[in-house]
């Protein structure tokens, strides 16, 4: 049985996603989640996807861990997740009041803006534990949509923050912000059989591309990832708000 009402050709389009998804993962460390949710959007409602990737990102951070840990800034960690813990709640109801079709286009929108200021260059220099609670909290509202994590790689961008740092910290972040979500998800009646059905047959194909992503990073430059993954994100983003207004 195919997970969330899709269809054949619709089940085939989001595992897709989730290849390229993976790769992502892997290359850049951001931009997972927001492209598993905006491949799904332009064929279904995406919300339900919330918690597969949030799940599916907690396994594939086990797989990295080893990897990552030295470069881990634990105290950027500890600042984001403070903000996140009042995010988190309000942005799952938030996106439970808004429904399907004003999310999608939220959802949309939002990506489009993040990687606008990533575009930009916007740099401000080395922030305190104050400005990271803020983006926290941001990052924790957004992850009602499963896009947290791209407040995060605006904010660390524009600090100016070394790729490997980067990549490591946004990583962990991810796996303290994913396991406040879950139980805040399980609370709302998000978290379904088919959340675990949609990650089981899912997880594989994400495997796959953070695989060959995680290859790729260690030959890419800096400019290189982030670029990639920006204008993939912009490119679906605008495919998805056209679908939403169409």
């Amino acid at each position: 049985m195919i997970p969330f009402g899709l269809t054949g050709p619709e089940a085939v389009l989001v595992a897709a996603g989730m290849v390229v998804a993976g790769y992502v993962r892997g290359y850049s460390g951001f931009g997972f989640a927001a492209l598993v949710m905006l491949f799904a959007a332009l064929v279904t409602d995406p919300f339900p996807f919330v918690p597969v990737v949030i799940l599916a990102d907690i396994f594939m951070t086990a797989g990295q861990a080893r990897r990552i840990w030295a470069h881990i800034d634990w105290r950027r960690v500890a600042g984001l997740f403070a903000g996140c813990l009042v995010g988190v709640p309000l942005g799952v109801a938030a996106i439970q009041w808004a429904g399907a079709d004003l999310g999608r286009a939220v959802l949309s929108v939002f990506v489009l803006v993040m990687c606008g200021l990533l575009l930009a260059g916007w740099r401000i220099g080395r922030q305190g534990h104050v400005a990271h609670v803020g983006v926290g909290t941001v990052s924790g509202f957004a992850n009602g949509m499963a896009v947290g994590g791209l407040p995060v790689a605006v904010f660390f961008t524009a600090e100016g923050l070394a790729p490997v740092v980067f990549r490591a910290t946004v990583i962990a972040y991810f796996t303290v912000l994913d396991l406040w979500s879950l139980p805040v998800l399980w609370q709302a009646g998000q978290i379904t059989r088919d959340s675990f059905i949609a990650t089981a047959f899912g997880l594989p194909f994400m495997l796959i591309g953070l695989g060959f992503g995680g290859r790729r990073f260690a030959s890419a430059s800096p400019q290189d990832f982030r670029r990639f993954a920006i204008l993939l994100l912009t490119g679906l983003s605008v495919a998805g708000l056209l679908k939403s207004v169409m």
